[in-house]
């Protein structure tokens, strides 16, 4: 994932300031040592996509020795930590678990060195280079807060460890497996994700929607194969697959409403083995980016209809049409909503004086969409961003002596102390805002 964020000067003068003191950022600074040593520990031994096992394990005993309920295995590799504290609203914490098949470049004492086997069946090394390390030792720091201050908040509080973010398959498999009627339902949903492109310690949001739907596609594209000196006895499925390639482009740029964002992209053509051998066969990966289900069926639907009809042009026969494979599971928009981002950030304005900000939506993608639209007329959600990139870097970049990196990258490395610390202070904080103790 990845977001680039446009701060005014007054936004990035905000950092030279001291930010609001009180005994809530003083209590997270006393725990960032453990903290800290709990990231390094995690960065250190990451775990690929629904093989979380050990990362699970660990942070499943440090919830239940915070007097955490806690239930392991929730969607294969999650964990459902739930405290009971009165009456009141329900609220949902969410991190994500997983690592990335990536060979870490860091330079970092800490590094991974672990290596595992994607569904590719390719060992790989694998890095935590999204960042849910940070997400996890907060989300812990969060928990440790929270567990502490039970005579400030009533209700109850569900914390979630959520595997297989990368593959957006983890949320839908803890739905699956029973989150919202095994365990309390939330009314209320929060996360946030560490930015690449943003200074350690902002604070940005969307209103709306905030990520994209993601679909992946597989177009598979028959020709008649042949000799290349003599075409006129083939059907070349190249050409019908650069057809195809150009045509899509209209779907953006002729057929969405302009107003309506969307991505086509074709990420992969392979086709073909020699210089003379007109091949039987090329194939197309796209990606499909967009925010609203009509745009996502458009999009679908014309790829489908404009592989069907480029072939037809060619002159290929009804049997030997490409074949259009839209993968399922697919990952569903995130949509933030309106009023209750605004509840959430008005109460964290004061505390984060000058550090938060408003910013673009963007056409990456997150699972967490799962969470609401699972019951969008009584769950409400927010997923916000908390900048990484070190103060030092971004200054740097500003003046045009050093590029950014992106997550995902092998050598993004957020200022992990800065990250931490202030999402957990930003989700206790707006826990406690929305579970308002009977004294609140």
């Amino acid at each position: 994932m990845n977001i680039r964020l446009a701060l005014t000067g007054a936004c990035l003068a905000a950092f030279a300031l001291p930010a609001q003191a009180d005994e809530l950022r003083d209590d997270v600074m006393a725990d960032m040592p453990g903290l800290i040593e709990l990231y390094q520990d995690l960065h250190a031994n990451p775990e690929l996509s629904f093989q979380e096992f050990e990362t699970a394990k660990k942070l499943a005993a440090r919830a239940r020795a915070l007097g955490f309920e806690v239930t392991e295995g929730v969607g294969r590799t999650g964990v459902v930590a739930v405290m009971r504290n009165g009456d009141g609203p329900t609220v949902m914490l969410r991190a994500d678990m997983d690592g990335l098949p990536v060979i870490e470049q860091t330079g970092l004492p800490y590094a991974s060195r672990q290596t595992a086997i994607p569904a590719s069946g390719i060992e790989t090394g694998v890095m935590h280079a999204c960042g849910h390390d940070t997400h996890m030792a907060a989300w812990i720091g969060a928990a440790q807060l929270l567990a502490e201050r039970k005579d400030e908040w009533s209700g109850t509080l569900v914390m979630i460890l959520q595997p297989a973010e990368e593959t957006g398959e983890g949320a839908l498999a803890m739905l699956e497996d029973g989150l919202y009627e095994r365990f309390p339902k939330p009314d209320y949903v929060l996360a946030f994700h560490d930015a690449a492109q943003a200074p350690a310690g902002f604070i940005g949001y969307s209103k709306g929607f905030a990520l994209a739907n993601v679909d992946s596609v597989d177009v598979v594209i028959p020709g008649i194969g042949g000799h290349g000196a003599y075409p006129h006895t083939t059907k070349d499925p190249i050409v019908i697959a650069a057809s195809i390639v150009t045509r899509l482009q209209t779907l953006v740029s002729r057929e969405l409403n302009p107003l309506d964002p969307g991505v086509v992209t074709v990420g992969s053509f392979q086709a073909g083995s020699k210089h003379n051998i007109i091949s039987d066969e090329a194939r197309l990966q796209i990606t499909v980016r967009s925010y609203t289900d009509e745009a996502r069926k458009l999009l679908l639907d014309g790829i489908a209809r404009i592989a069907r009809g480029e072939a037809l042009a060619a002159g290929m026969p009804e049997d030997k049409l490409p074949r259009v494979t839209v993968q399922d599971p697919y990952t569903p928009s995130t949509y933030n909503d309106p009023d209750f981002t605004d509840q959430v950030m008005a109460g964290l304005q004061a505390r984060f004086e000058g550090r938060i900000k408003e910013v673009p939506s963007v056409m990456g993608g997150e699972d967490f969409g799962q969470f609401r639209r699972a019951d969008p007329d009584n769950v409400q959600s927010l997923i916000f961003w908390v900048g990484g990139v070190p103060m030092a870097t971004w200054e740097a970049s500003q003046r045009g002596e050093a590029e950014l990196v992106s997550l995902h990258s092998p050598f993004w490395a957020p200022d992990a102390p800065v990250v931490i610390a202030t999402a957990t202070e930003a989700l206790t904080a707006a826990t406690l805002n929305l579970m308002p103790g009977n004294g609140g």
